[in-house]
């Protein structure tokens, strides 16, 4: 994510029994990531999550 303030990144939380997935996109690049956790875990607390994922991997693929 070059310019972060133009990035957009998209969410998609889906609930499976206990728990949930969320996915998260990146627009610009296309890349994907996607987290696991407790079906009663806060929407924002697994966003941050995946926002934190999917910045490492992007910066990992630069290298």
């Amino acid at each position: 994510m070059a310019d972060e303030s133009q990035s957009v990144v998209y969410f998609e939380r889906i609930a499976i029994g206990a728990s949930a997935k969320l996915v998260a996109v990146d627009a610009n690049t296309g890349v994907e990531v996607t987290v696991i956790g407790p079906a009663n875990a806060s929407q924002a607390d697994m966003q941050k999550l995946a926002l934190a994922k999917l910045k490492a991997r992007i910066a990992r693929e630069q290298t």
